[in-house]
């Protein structure tokens, strides 16, 4: 007759028989489930119901935020009704009395099955959050090529990247890190491409790490470099597919985070900084140009402004007669000198760029058009700046975003301060001193064990062909050195 009421009772709509509280007497289930309610107390999002099932009462534990009721409903409501051996095929077997497993799994997304009769405790994986949709780039657009770029969802990531390598010796293993975040990485890479010494010290670092939360990967790319105090990014940075594919292929090691839409790659060097994968659907004299346009933009952009100091205040013999006849003319209501001229209107720049970034998408447009125009004109009427100087600021800040790596144009408008002050300083012989430093740093700067300056220094011929200047196609026929791939030929 029992029975008879349950086969009823599992006819009706499944989340009908959601019911609190514990049905059965046996004092070693209620003891357990008293258990695990002390180890989810004060956590509201974790539900606790029983269902009555064909092998008994079966207490369901999840959490809410991250369960959607509808897979819920497909992956163990209607199981346990219908099928309720495949629950125990599908399922992982878990230790009823491990506090660390079991909220772990519960913090994952996992739902726990608490068998009464037979004190079994079973994890199944129904982790169900909305995700964001697969979208144009906005941060790295292209007008050849993909156009899709990554999503938060490391999954999501992984099918991006393993829909363009169809290749069975693409491998990825899992990693967990930050103590307090429990954030989820995997490590991709080629089999039979990669350099094992790179990936076992790439490893080696990611297990080191003592850091309790991650929430984008620009953290652990701080964490992992050769050289954390150095002002230049030493692994490339993209939020694209092919990008990443590209990299790969080449032997390189890619890591995907969880929450976190970019992918590192690594190692890299300098010169790959400015190569975005658009160069490689384009001709080659077109995609020499915009690359030979973005490596020199990083040096003027660094140098330009530094050099007005420098002309107006040590060497104004330098200038051509009329040029500076016309500086002069321009100068005529400034009352400040040359270095404190540049650094305010630098620092303006700064300040419109942070302000139109944190502001709202139409507004920010406004700010940053207006106010500049605004402040620019006003700033020269009032005699603070020259208008020559507006124009060599404004084609210094454009020329700063040239690089397609965001990391690499905070890095130029950073070093473009030391230069300014060394102009300002010693005029041309500080900018000197400021430039034979910035060489000799990049020299000593490593990426994952391989030099930042490589294929210059060390050089290698056939990878300058893929550098500032970019070869037909059919010339790359090579890996490059820096991958320090087992197959050098593609």
């Amino acid at each position: 007759m029992i029975l008879i009421t349950k086969m009823k009772l599992v006819k009706k709509p499944m989340l009908a028989y959601f019911m609190d509280g514990t049905t059965s007497t046996n004092a070693l289930v209620e003891k357990r489930i008293r258990y695990y309610k002390e180890i989810t107390k004060d956590n509201n999002d974790v539900l606790y119901k029983n269902i009555p099932t064909n092998e008994g009462i079966v207490t369901i534990i999840f959490s809410q935020s991250l369960t959607d009721s509808k897979t819920l409903e497909i992956m163990v409501l209607i199981p346990l009704a219908n099928y309720i051996h495949q629950i125990h095929q599908v399922a992982e077997h878990m230790n009823p009395s491990n506090i660390d497993e079991i909220t772990q799994k519960l913090a994952t997304g996992e739902t726990l099955l608490y068998f009464h009769e037979t004190n079994r405790l079973l994890s199944i994986h129904t982790y169900s959050v909305k995700e964001r949709e697969v979208t144009t780039s906005e941060m790295e657009s292209t007008f050849i090529g993909p156009q899709d770029v990554f999503t938060e969802s490391i999954q999501t990531n992984l099918s991006l990247v393993k829909r363009r390598i169809v290749n069975p010796m693409l491998k990825n293993e899992d990693l967990t890190i930050g103590s307090v975040s429990n954030t989820k990485i995997t490590i991709i890479y080629i089999d039979d491409l990669v350099d094992r010494t790179s990936l076992e010290q790439l490893k080696s670092r990611l297990t080191k790490l003592d850091y309790p939360k991650f929430f984008d990967i620009s953290t652990l790319m701080q964490l992992i470099e050769d050289n954390p105090y150095s002002l230049f990014p030493q692994y490339y940075m993209t939020v694209k597919p092919d990008t990443t594919s590209h990299y790969l292929a080449d032997g390189r090691i890619v890591i995907l985070m969880d929450n976190s839409q970019a992918a590192l790659v690594c190692p890299t060097s300098f010169l790959e900084m400015f190569i975005s994968a658009e160069d490689y659907y384009n001709r080659w004299p077109s995609a020499s140009l915009v690359r030979s346009l973005r490596f020199f933009g990083f040096f003027l952009t660094i140098m330009i402004t530094p050099t007005y100091i420098s002309a107006l205040t040590f060497h104004q013999e330098v200038l051509p007669y009329e040029l500076l006849l016309n500086l002069q003319e321009s100068r005529m209501k400034v009352s400040f000198s040359p270095l404190f001229e540049v650094l305010f209107i630098e620092l303006i720049v700064e300040v419109l760029k942070e302000a139109g970034a944190r502001m709202p998408a139409k507004i920010g447009q406004t700010i940053g058009i207006v106010g500049g125009i605004v402040i620019g004109t006003a700033a020269v009427e009032a005699g603070l700046v020259s208008n020559i100087l507006i124009v060599i600021v404004a084609t210094s800040a454009l020329l700063s975003f040239l690089p397609p790596v965001f990391h690499m144009s905070n890095t130029s408008r950073t070093i473009r301060y030391v230069f300014i002050l060394s102009a300002g300083i010693f005029g041309l012989f500080g900018q000197m001193l400021a430039f034979a430093w910035l060489i000799a740093h990049l020299l000593r700067v490593k990426s994952l064990g391989t030099p930042f300056m490589s294929p210059v220094i060390p050089r290698r011929v056939s990878d300058l062909m893929d550098s500032v200047v970019r070869f037909p196609i059919s010339f790359l026929k090579r890996k490059s050195g820096i991958s320090r791939s087992k197959k050098r030929s593609i």
